[in-house]
């Protein structure tokens, strides 16, 4: 078969000249698909910056944000809230220690004050996290009130990192929590810089708040009983592990037999579930008294 020759017509030769002129002039949109703003209810706003979330609360004051999640991420929330609302970040709340959380803290603190767990301040400083050091702590529980408007916060236990809090927003009926409860999936890999049975027992306290709906620091929106869907796998799991070891059986054994199947159907429950099985292993093997 012959081929034809290629022709280019004036509308496409001029194209390709402003592509070669102009190589950036396209709008990137996978940045833009990146980082949104969304409203969840009244005037609570949840910022997505690629699987990372936070919240913030609009208030005739101003705004009390959380997590800042890096310092691209904090300028262009930042921008946005100065553009869309007209108003100033006056709080900034950390969820915990974690650089991948709450890095970037520097760009709100000119306007905000940061508030943090007495433990997450000493970590920020002792390991040097690369974000404004709070000016605010406390240790168990503490409500932050602008402009008419609050949220409380609440330490609940070592679980994951000994400095976790979760924030109430009891007008919306909302919580924020970060790390803690991923809906619909697995937890992370080996459950690193975790606590058992302290996580599990965290889960219990955020249970027996008030409140309708969980807005992630990772994964979709979802409603209160995913907390308990949670718990009760970190418990299955942690019991199996648990009566594994006490059994003599080895790491490997308690992989191929802890199968968790009731959770086959979470993400990442392939890849995640001999992971999770290894980060409790690890976790009971260095705390559990000798025979």
């Amino acid at each position: 078969m012959t081929q034809r020759p290629f022709i280019a017509t004036p509308v496409l030769a001029a194209l390709v000249l402003i592509a070669l002129a102009f190589p950036f002039a396209l709008p990137n949109t996978a940045q833009a698909a990146d980082r949104e703003i969304t409203k969840i209810t009244g005037d609570l706003y949840r910022f997505k910056n690629k699987f990372h979330f936070s919240v913030f609360l609009v208030t005739p004051e101003g705004v009390i944000a959380t997590d800042p999640i890096n310092k691209d991420a904090a300028a262009w929330l930042k921008a946005e809230i100065a553009k869309r609302f007209g108003k100033e970040i006056r709080y900034v709340i950390y969820s915990h220690d974690h650089r991948d959380h709450i890095a970037g803290g520097e760009v709100f603190a000119e306007t905000a004050t940061v508030v943090a767990h007495q433990n997450a301040k000493a970590a920020i400083v002792g390991e040097k996290r690369p974000t404004a050091v709070p000016t605010v702590t406390f240790s168990d529980r503490m409500t932050v009130e602008l402009g008419g408007k609050r949220v409380e916060l609440t330490y609940v236990g070592p679980s994951h990192s000994n400095n976790m809090i979760v924030m109430n927003f009891p007008e919306e009926r909302v919580l924020f929590l970060v790390d803690l409860v991923s809906p619909g999936r697995v937890p992370y890999k080996n459950l690193s810089d975790s606590y058992f049975p302290g996580w599990i027992d965290a889960l219990k306290k955020v249970e027996a708040i008030d409140f309708d709906i969980l807005a992630p620091g990772h994964g979709p929106m979802a409603k209160k009983s995913e907390i308990t869907s949670q718990r009760q796998y970190l418990e299955e799991l942690y019991a199996a592990v648990l009566s594994g070891i006490q059994a003599g059986k080895t790491l490997d054994e308690l992989k191929a037999s802890v199968t968790m199947v009731k959770y086959k159907s979470w993400g990442m429950y392939k890849d995640w579930r001999p992971l999770n099985i290894e980060g409790v292993y690890s976790r009971i093997q260095a705390h559990r008294r000798g025979n």
